[in-house]
């Protein structure tokens, strides 16, 4: 896919000042994305010291990482790729330890009443979190990339799969590090993934950053993107980190069929997954209820 988008952000967005549930949901099912602006402001201050402060307790533990599949990870769980030549340290953050069980704030934020509303709208009206947060984290000069994607790569589901909301901490732009996305890519099915520096990733060739759009925002500002919506970020090449963090939530019924972070790793899940009869829904899978009703299915 070389073709630049047909959609600008200006068609996927809204601002949450004036904000219809309805329409929302409508540009996100026809799009696989959207933009609600200002959405995560009441939370961002909380979310950012607890980032930092996650950051800084990372930093001081890199002399205990254990070296790892996808890079090396700190014993509070942080994972760390190879930092840039020149940089002051020789592996940098990707994906910080911080979420639901470490941050109030972070949780708090999942819960937030508008944006659950939305995911309603989209999913009906069983709905629960998937995951436990998660904070994606570009350090200052060279930040790592991470490459066009699906995040179904990772986390493939037996229906629809989770609604992703990825939230702006600071105010984001093409020098650190703003999300690209795909509009109308969630239609395209499961696509094939390559390993690359930042895990799982679609080839460049066949998809350029041409072909995305990338959203420019302000701290606060959040987007919305189907589990197989092709996204992806740039370097952050600015003098601060980059955080951003991700609420993600699903259907009820929905669950995990075939996860991975590595090419080889993903193929040995699709082997179990096409051995079992049928996968089913596991009690440990199960997400904390934020809308309707769970019943009972032995």
């Amino acid at each position: 896919m070389s073709q630049k988008p047909k959609v600008t952000v200006k068609e996927i967005e809204m601002s949450v000042d004036a904000l219809d549930v309805q329409e929302a949901a409508r540009i996100f099912k026809e799009h696989g994305c959207l933009v609600v602006r200002g959405l995560m402001a009441p939370y961002i201050d909380a979310i950012h010291q607890d980032i930092e402060a996650a950051a800084a307790e990372s930093i001081s533990l890199l002399d205990k990482a254990e070296r790892i599949v996808e890079g090396w990870r700190t014993p509070n769980g942080t994972l760390f790729l190879p930092a840039p030549s020149g940089y002051r340290r020789d592996k940098q953050i990707m994906v910080l330890a911080v979420g639901y069980q470490t941050s109030a704030a972070f949780f708090r934020s999942a819960l937030d009443e508008t944006s659950v509303s939305i995911v309603e709208a989209i999913l009906g009206p069983n709905v629960e979190l998937f995951g436990n947060g998660q904070c994606l984290y570009k350090e200052p000069v060279g930040g790592h990339p991470k490459h066009l994607h699906q995040d179904s790569a990772y986390f493939e589901h037996r229906y629809e799969g989770p609604v992703g909301i990825l939230n702006y901490v600071v105010d984001t732009d093409l020098g650190n590090g703003a999300l690209h996305v795909v509009p109308g890519s969630h239609r395209l099915g499961q696509l094939k993934h390559i390993d690359t520096f930042s895990h799982l990733g679609l080839e460049e060739n066949e998809w350029p950053w041409e072909c995305a759009l990338p959203v420019v925002g302000k701290a606060g500002d959040s987007i919305f993107f189907n589990v197989k919506t092709v996204h992806g970020s740039k370097q952050n090449m600015s003098d601060k980190p980059r955080p951003a963090f991700i609420n993600r939530y699903r259907r009820t019924d929905d669950y995990v069929v075939i996860g991975g972070t590595t090419t080889a790793n993903r193929a040995e899940a699709e082997k179990r997954a096409a051995a079992a009869a049928e996968a089913k829904k596991a009690s440990s899978d199960r997400g904390l209820m934020l809308r309707g009703f769970r019943p009972f299915t032995s």
